[in-house]
């Protein structure tokens, strides 16, 4: 299953290395990868990843990261 996701993060050095070791770590893979600044605060993040596992073992992780201002599955 391929899945849709749009986060908005908090502009941090380490934050993209953060979110990725949750993605491998929860076993989906990475298929497409967009970020953009936000101003000065925040980053948007738009990811596409693939996984036979259900989503809301991902984003109920990322969701917990204290610099995961939110989280969003795209239909």
């Amino acid at each position: 299953m391929s899945y849709q996701l749009s986060l908005t993060l908090m502009q941090q050095p380490e934050v993209l290395e953060r979110v990725l070791r949750v993605v491998r770590h929860r076993g989906f893979k990475v298929t497409k990868m967009n970020m953009q600044l936000e101003g000065d605060q925040s980053v948007q993040l738009a990811m596409q990843v693939e996984s036979e596992r259900a989503i809301e073992l991902l984003t109920n992780q990322l969701d917990k990261l204290f610099d995961v201002i939110d989280c969003q599955v795209q239909a």
